[in-house]
């Protein structure tokens, strides 16, 4: 039998039988006697566990006696918890040292015997060889390990692209936090094929603003990436610093650049040429296939990411410029004010709005001033607008009544037969009067910035849109009369500066109301706060016209200084405020002396025309200097009814304010003042008397 082989032993008579089959398998077999402690193997067995027959004694101890001990102990508890636990069956997996090369991986499956009360008699069971399955298995996992490693890098690249818009936002995507990460490398440059030349658009990487000085270049051969470009040919630079040789240009930067390796890919879409993109890497020498197939994916990716952002970008300057042949090109200077005009296009391609304005220099020296909207995000919507403001305009130069302007307009619109329909507010200033004329077709109203920085926002009746109102014949758009005194600011804007997607339009309201108090007080000066604040916070869904008109102020001088307020009719708080800025004002320009009469003729004024009249008041604090310094109150009103004098019971509520004015003021008066009056008065420091006088008497 010395002479036979493993394999011969293992047959009888020429048949292979299941134990044979379990040595060929490298399994074996084992009964464990827990009553006399010894455990039987037969010799697949044993050559799992790499003994020999002749040198096995029976002992569990020697069965195990060349496995770590700590593994040794794991198999240990194994088996007790699985004898005490009432299990009826157990399996474990572990290691066995060679004197030579990888431990031999072991599978035990084993089933426990037990007496009728419970207690267990013997294990018997099956060991198993699964060194191969180990081996092949971590290799897969490593290979599983490298492909999930490439599936993410595509997965985080596609989803970071995808969101991207324009080209600026693709370069975001790409060199922004996050960016070299997401793609697995430590370096990029991205260039762009623009009239014949490669102009790099974006770098990033520690060291790699060494290439500045190839931002822009003629397309030619001199360097890796515009060679790539030309040729639409991938290269996989193993060894970083051998590009010296093939591009002499290139070699005086190398050592600048803290690369070992890199690969320059072509960016191609729809057999168009658009680029390159080079990715660099400090610790990689070499590219096998699958990461040469995973670079050449991204740039594939890349590439259709800048071929929809170029389109984009091409067709939101063809929109942009559309909207802007449409809207007026300069806005006329005006006496007395400044205006400040702003438009920003909605980011959607060539969905461009009906967003307007416009200013309209009018007879006697006022101003039209208009902000709407046409329905609709389209180019259709875009003709239309520019039809609609010329009609309009030419209506208000005309010199028609605002409301009769707004119907000729609807008129208009509705003979165009476009079934669309447009908003608008619609505004006649008399800078020199301040007074101010408006009319609303459904669109927002005005704010006004008052001169100590509140900002109120007046109740406009307003008319039905243009075109609808025509339509369903109802083309009434009363008119609301308001008053701008000097310094004052009045703000139109089209919804698109208020409206916040899933938000009420109130909110918007009320963060634009805080950006006109906070802001500053010059009409350009605020137009760009509000577009800074509003525009880049909500405002790139929808198209945006702003426009901002400011009363100049009327300081005085500082020898006659002069401060000019707006109350309004529904502001009680207002009130107040005016007998404080008086009683502010009187101090601040020496005369405190007279700043209790002051306060107290301020508020009688106003409310006799809070009271009595249909709308507010403004009221003008100034100091006369000649030929004595006083100071003079004037509170000027739209009503053509004048006060007169009564003389109040002793339970009257009214009737003393002419009393007061007597008593109080050294001479007061009422003037026609336009479409109303002013009532005004003026109050005198107490004569000094001479024997205050030193040297007098």
């Amino acid at each position: 039998m010395g002479g036979m082989s493993d394999d011969d032993r293992l047959t009888r008579n020429g048949e292979i039988g299941p134990a044979e089959r379990l040595a060929m398998n490298r399994t074996g077999s084992f009964d464990w006697d827990l009553d006399t402690g010894t455990i039987d193997v037969d010799e697949s067995g044993l050559l799992v566990f790499g003994l020999a027959p002749d040198t096995y004694d029976g002992r569990p101890a020697t069965l195990v006696a060349r496995l770590a001990p700590e593994e040794r102990t794991r198999l240990e508890d194994i088996v007790r918890e699985a004898v005490k636990g009432g299990s009826v069956s157990y399996t474990a997996h572990f290691p066995i040292p060679q004197d030579e090369g990888a431990p031999h991986w072991t599978h035990v499956q084993a089933r426990i015997l037990r007496k009728p009360d419970g207690r267990a008699q013997r294990i018997v069971g099956v060991v198993r060889d699964t060194t191969a399955e180990v081996t092949h298995s971590a290799f897969v996992q490593e290979l599983e390990k490298r492909r999930e490693v490439q599936t993410s890098i595509v997965e985080r690249t596609t989803n970071a692209l995808s969101r991207a818009v324009t080209v600026d936002d693709v370069t975001a995507a790409l060199t922004g936090p996050g960016g070299l990460a997401r793609l697995g490398a430590e370096g990029l440059a991205l260039g762009l094929v623009e009239n014949g030349s490669l102009n790099v658009i974006a770098l990033s990487g520690e060291s790699l603003d060494a290439l500045n000085d190839f931002r822009s270049r003629r397309l030619d051969g001199g360097l890796p990436l515009a060679e790539t470009v030309l040729t639409g040919r991938p290269r996989f630079v193993s060894s970083f610093q051998s590009l010296g040789r093939d591009f002499p240009e290139l070699a005086p930067y190398l050592s600048r650049l803290r690369f070992k390796s890199a690969c320059y890919l072509p960016l191609v879409a729809q057999a168009r040429s658009l680029g390159g993109m080079a990715l660099f890497y400090r610790g990689r020498s070499s590219f096998n296939a699958d990461e040469r197939n995973l670079a050449l994916g991204l740039a594939a990716i890349v590439a259709q990411s800048l071929q929809r952002a170029i389109l984009f970008d091409e067709e939101r300057e063809l929109a942009t410029g559309l909207q802007a042949t449409m809207l007026p090109r300069r806005i006329p200077a005006i006496t007395g004010g400044e205006i400040a005009v702003r438009y920003h296009a909605a980011w959607s391609g060539r969905q461009v709005g009906g967003d307007w304005y416009d200013v309209i220099p009018l007879p006697r020296g006022r101003v039209g001033i208009v902000v709407g909207d046409v329905q609709g995000h389209d180019t259709h919507a875009a003709a239309i607008m520019g039809q609609l403001r010329i009609a309009l305009r030419a209506y208000a130069g005309e010199g028609h009544a605002p409301s009769t302007v707004l119907a000729r307009a609807s008129r208009f619109l509705a003979e165009l037969d476009t079934n669309r329909f447009a908003t608008c507010t619609y505004a006649q200033v008399d800078l020199a009067s301040g007074a101010l004329r408006a009319v609303r077709a459904g669109h927002l109203g005005p704010l006004i910035r008052h001169t100590d920085g509140r900002v109120g926002q007046p109740k406009l009746r307003g008319g039905l849109p243009l075109g609808l109102a025509t339509v369903f014949g109802d083309e009434e758009f009363p008119e609301t009369r308001l008053d701008l005194v000097p310094g004052e600011t009045l703000v139109l804007c089209t919804d698109g500066l208020v409206e916040q997607p899933g938000s009420d339009i109130d909110a918007g309201l009320d963060a634009l109301s805080e950006a006109i108090g906070s802001g500053p007080p010059q009409a350009e000066a605020l137009a760009d706060h509000l577009s800074e604040r509003l525009w880049e916070r909500w405002g790139s869904g929808d198209d945006v016209a702003l426009l901002v008109l400011r009363r100049s102020p009327d300081p005085g001088t500082p020898r006659a200084p002069r401060i000019h307020q707006y109350i309004h009719q529904a502001d009680p708080q207002g009130l107040s405020d005016a007998r404080a800025a008086v009683t502010q004002a009187l101090r601040d320009w020496g005369l405190p002396e007279l700043a209790d009469d002051a306060e107290l003729l301020t508020g009688e004024l106003l409310v006799n025309v809070l009271l009595h009249t249909e709308g507010g008041a403004v009221l003008t604090l100034e100091v006369l200097p000649e030929p004595v310094r006083r100071v003079r109150l004037s509170v000027q009103d739209r009503s053509s009814a004048w006060p007169r004098r009564r003389t109040p019971g002793e339970a009257a509520t009214s009737g003393r304010g002419l009393l007061l004015l007597d008593a109080l003021a050294s001479r007061w008066g009422v003037e026609p003042r336009g479409e109303g009056k002013a009532v005004w008065c003026e109050i005198e420091p107490a004569p000094v008397a001479a024997d205050a006088v030193p040297g007098g008497g």
